[in-house]
């Protein structure tokens, strides 16, 4: 069965697939995110979170409405976040796409285990068709930063214990 699930800060398609992988969270990949309360204007939770050693307060958006919204429309983070984390119930392969986001983005893709397996440069995109950054397999969560912000590697971990 394929479902959609919106997620980034555009429109965004994703199939999930019909059998559940024998893969199960790692208990440290951010299975929970630990929340701290809202400021004034934030319309998303923020948490703490880890990749490799570099820790980083993100804005959480974890249900299909947040990941619909993502950074649409914002320009530019505030100085204390550091990026948009997409938090995904099962893993799946969405596609993100830049439509009516207006700063740059480097998007981090982590698969079950918390692992860091692929990455895009996104620009902004004004006029249609915009491009399309697709995951490179199944992932359950993706971390929007802004583009040259932040350098990952492949394997690097993805955790919300510090």
């Amino acid at each position: 069965m394929a479902g959609l699930a919106a997620c980034s800060t555009t429109t965004v398609t994703a199939t999930v697939p019909s059998t559940a992988t024998n893969v199960s969270p790692a208990p440290t990949a951010a299975t929970t995110v630990a929340r701290t309360p809202v400021t004034a204007g934030e319309q998303f939770p923020r948490a703490v979170v880890m990749v490799s050693d570099t820790e980083l307060l993100v804005w959480v958006a974890d249900d299909p409405g947040e990941r619909t919204q993502g950074l649409r429309g914002v320009e530019g983070l505030p100085s204390d976040v550091d990026g948009m984390l997409f938090v995904f119930e099962t893993p799946t392969t969405p596609v993100f796409v830049m439509e009516d986001t207006l700063v740059p983005l480097d998007l981090w893709f982590f698969d079950d285990t918390g692992a860091l397996v692929g990455t895009h440069e996104m620009t902004p995109c004004s006029t249609e068709p915009c491009s399309r950054y697709p995951a490179p397999g199944l992932v359950r969560w993706a971390l929007e930063t802004p583009l040259g912000d932040r350098q990952f590697e492949v394997g690097d971990r993805l955790s919300t214990s510090g």
